[in-house]
């Protein structure tokens, strides 16, 4: 104030929109015409005595450029004559954010300032700020924004997720940062999966893009994919166990669940879905015994769960390897196609047409009591 770098502005909401209407009248863009800069300092004083409501403006110079140098965007002028006076101390005594951010920046000892490109336009006002504090002003980055689409921001107003979001919709945090990295930035090779480190070792703002980045859903979900096949047995069921408590399922067999489900599955999520006939068999048709692949028909389905149940029933432990033996050496001793024998199971086990597993992986989470409820089930149902 002193410096004559801001000054008190009294002008009313009243005065300020006539102005505003005689602007557009004249087909101009309405800018504070610096009115109250003119007031003497007695008339300032005489009115602040009387209780005058007022707000603090910055004055801008009427000529010359405010200019700067962003590390994306080069240099940046722009003339003084374009700029508005903008309030830095609104009327109920609080500062506006574009105040407050230089004063909360200097204060914090912030050197870099990285942000939007929506920001670009108000940084040659901020500059004015720093050299009217005689500050040293932070280096500029300005980023371009990741979209929706290529007319719309990222919105979690319009639905698009946070990043909390998509770790609760199953996705991997290091899939979503790995993703995220590469919006708006080239690595310069045609590299796509890096770890933290990775990331930190290659990252060069010169590789940083003008352009707006569109955030693809897809990608982001193959990218998590890709994440999931990579890791090991251990991690994966550490990972997936709230998964499996949420479907309800019994996890004594989690190394055949991760066998099952490691390759299939794109987010973590997806599991409880996929995996619900383990907890509960659903209500299905008998034709679903049908499958011309296979070759196989209730008729055949009822021959078929004719010879099984009683085999099953009848072995000493309910092992894989049991379990598989039993199965595929009753298909060669009655010389049945493998899948004419194993879809009839399956179906009967799961319910499902479509079950990640085969008829033996499933006998396994299911255990021999469940099982055999199942298997004479679907026996009651081909009927």
């Amino acid at each position: 104030m002193k410096k004559g770098k801001a000054y008190y502005c009294f002008c009313t909401e009243e005065e300020l929109s006539a102005r505003r209407e005689a602007a557009a009248q004249r087909g101009e863009t309405f800018k504070y015409d610096k009115h109250c800069l003119h007031l003497s300092s007695e008339e300032v004083q005489r009115r602040l005595d009387a209780g005058e409501p007022y707000v603090i403006r910055q004055n801008v110079p009427e000529s010359g450029e405010a200019s700067f140098d962003d590390a994306i965007y080069g240099h940046i002028a722009v003339d003084c004559s374009d700029l508005d006076d903008m309030i830095l101390i609104k009327a109920d005594g609080m500062p506006t954010y574009n105040f407050a951010n230089v004063i909360d920046d200097h204060t914090m000892g912030i050197t870099h300032v990285m942000r939007g490109n929506e920001y670009l336009a108000s940084t040659p006002k901020y500059n004015l700020l720093y050299d009217a504090f005689g500050w040293e002003k932070p280096t500029y980055i300005h980023m371009t924004p990741i979209m929706r689409d290529a007319s719309h921001k990222l919105s979690k107003r319009d639905g698009d997720a946070y990043f909390e979001d998509y770790i609760n919709k199953g996705y991997l945090k290091e899939a979503i940062v790995n993703y995220v990295a590469l919006l708006g930035w080239n690595p310069g090779d045609d590299r796509e999966f890096f770890t933290m480190d990775e990331l930190i070792g290659a990252f060069s703002v010169d590789g940083m893009s003008k352009s707006p980045a569109i955030f693809d859903v897809n990608k982001l979900t193959w990218m998590n994919a890709e994440y999931i096949r990579r890791m090991t047995p251990e991690a994966f069921t550490a990972q997936a166990m709230p998964y499996y408590e949420k479907a309800g399922i019994d996890t004594g067999r989690t190394d055949v669940l991760c066998r099952i489900l490691q390759p299939r599955v794109e987010t973590f999520a997806q599991i409880p879905e996929i995996v619900d006939f383990l907890s509960k068999l659903p209500d299905y048709d008998a034709e679903l015994f049908t499958n011309k692949k296979s070759k196989t028909n209730p008729d055949v389905a009822r021959e078929v769960l004719d010879m099984v149940i009683p085999l099953l029933e009848s072995l000493p432990d309910w092992e894989e390897t049991t379990v598989h033996d039993a199965l595929m050496g009753l298909a060669a001793e009655k010389g049945l196609k493998n899948g004419t024998l194993l879809w009839p199971v399956r179906i009967a086990l799961a319910g499902k047409q479509v079950t990640p597993g085969g008829a033996i992986e499933i006998a396994l989470l299911l255990g021999r009591e469940e099982s055999m409820k199942r298997l004479r089930a679907g026996r009651e149902k081909l009927a």
